[in-house]
C-alpha cells in the first residue's frame, strides 16, 4: 500500500491487487488498507473507510481521518458526486470502440459473493466504457462507472449482455487462480475535500 496524499481529515492511498480494503471475518483477515491507516495514524478514528475496492481490484482510495470527513466524504459516495475511472484488461478481444452497458443485477444468496444478472430483481448498473487498444490478443479498455454497484465493472466485463469478455484474472467471474491476479485499477479519483470544499483529483497509472 502506497500514501499518496494525506492531511488532517483524509487520506489517500494506491492498493494493490489481493489486499482487503477493511478486514474480513476472523483475525487473520484484520490486515487491509482501513486496519493500517487506523493503526499508524494518530488520532484516526476508528473506521476510516468511506468507500471499497474489491480484494484484487488496485488503485486509488481516499479514506477520512475525522468523524466529519467520515460523513462528509460517505455522503459524496452515496449521492454520487465523486467521479472514478479503471483501466482493465480483458481476455480476448473487443470488437467495439467504446459505449454504455446498463445490465441489471443483484447477490447470489446461494453463492456468495458473486453476482448475478436478474432482469426482475436486480438492480440496474451503468458504466461507460472505451477500448484503448488491443495488446497480444488482450484487450485494455477504460472504465467510467456511473452507478457503483458491487462488483459492477467485473460483471459487466463477463456477462454476455455486457462486453461478453472477463477481466483478466479475475477469480470469480473469470480465469484468475490467484490472489493479485486481476488486472483491473483505479486509475483516477476525483472527490470534494470535506473541509476546503476544492474539488481534487488523484491518478495512478496502472501496474498493467
Amino acid at each position: 500500500m502506497t500514501l499518496v496524499y494525506q492531511d488532517e481529515d483524509i487520506v489517500v492511498v494506491e492498493k494493490p491487487s489481493g489486499f482487503l480494503s477493511v478486514p474480513g471475518r476472523g483475525p487473520e483477515k484484520i490486515d487491509s488498507v482501513s486496519h493500517r491507516i487506523r493503526t499508524t495514524i494518530p488520532g484516526c478514528i476508528d473506521q476510516p473507510s468511506v468507500h471499497r475496492l474489491d480484494m484484487d481490484t488496485s488503485g486509488l482510495m481516499v479514506l477520512a481521518l475525522t468523524t466529519e470527513a467520515h460523513r462528509h466524504l460517505s455522503r459524496q459516495f452515496q449521492d454520487r458526486l465523486t467521479d472514478k475511472h479503471y483501466l482493465a484488461l480483458l481476455e480476448g478481444e473487443l470488437a467495439g470502440e467504446e459505449g454504455e452497458i446498463n445490465l441489471p443485477f443483484r447477490l447470489d444468496v446461494e453463492n456468495r459473493p458473486h453476482q448475478i444478472y436478474d432482469d426482475v430483481h436486480g438492480k440496474m448498473g451503468t458504466t461507460h466504457w472505451k477500448k484503448i487498444g488491443i495488446e497480444n490478443g488482450l484487450t485494455r479498455i477504460a472504465f467510467h462507472p456511473i452507478t457503483g454497484r458491487t462488483h459492477q465493472l467485473r460483471v459487466h466485463s463477463a456477462h454476455e449482455k455486457g462486453l461478453g469478455i472477463p477481466i483478466v484474472g479475475d477469480p470469480l467471474y473469470g480465469n484468475g487462480i490467484n490472489p493479485g491476479e486481476m488486472k483491473l485499477h483505479a486509475t483516477e479519483l476525483t472527490f470534494t475535500h470535506p473541509t476546503t470544499a476544492e474539488r481534487l483529483t488523484f491518478k495512478s497509472p496502472p501496474p498493467f
